[in-house]
């Protein structure tokens, strides 16, 4: 089943889901990595292309999938939650969107006011805005700060599903699996 039905998420949303998890962790290991090689070495240079090219593969499949979210039904959880925690599932999710959209456009804004080449898969993208260095440094500090709030955000929405699907026993995760 490729829609999503009342019941569970089809498998189109399913792989969605999974591959922005896998793009994800991709985005975040060149991160980690990056820093375990000195300034200047191929690998670490590579890592930070890495880095680049699939945080706007993250932009690129966020807008596929939300689209893909606005014309498909929400399968219910069941049993059914309390309204505050469907309000507060809800919230968190937005706030994943919200994140997966807006790091990467702060990634492309950052290397276009460094006057970087923006790599992305063997594509140049073109610069959004003019270079200044001043405030490409700031946007690198604030793509930072929000890197760390995701990483938890993340967490946070993989916790919510594992207490869910073990101490609440409702079928949040299983939706997701593509289990009824």
């Amino acid at each position: 089943m490729l829609k999503n039905s009342q019941q569970r998420y089809g498998s189109v949303a399913i792989a969605f889901h999974w591959l922005m998890l896998v793009l994800l962790i991709g985005v975040y290991a060149c991160v980690f990595l990056h820093e375990e090689f000195p300034r200047g070495s191929d690998i670490r240079d590579a890592l930070k292309t890495w880095h680049f090219m699939l945080g706007l593969s993250v932009l690129a499949l966020v807008t596929l999938r939300l689209v893909w979210r606005l014309v498909n039904v929400q399968p219910a959880i069941t049993p059914a939650v309390p309204r505050w925690q469907h309000w507060l599932a809800s919230a968190v999710h937005w706030l994943l969107y919200g994140f997966m959209i807006t790091m990467p456009v702060a990634g492309w804004l950052m290397l276009s006011a460094a006057d970087r080449p923006i790599p992305f898969w063997g594509l140049e993208l073109p610069h959004l805005i003019e270079p200044d260095k001043a405030l490409s440094k700031t946007i690198k500090e604030a793509h930072e700060l929000a890197g760390t709030i995701f990483y938890w955000v993340i967490g946070l929405h993989a916790l919510a599903a594992l207490v869910h699907h073990y101490i609440i026993k409702d079928n949040t995760l299983k939706r997701m699996l593509g289990k009824s």
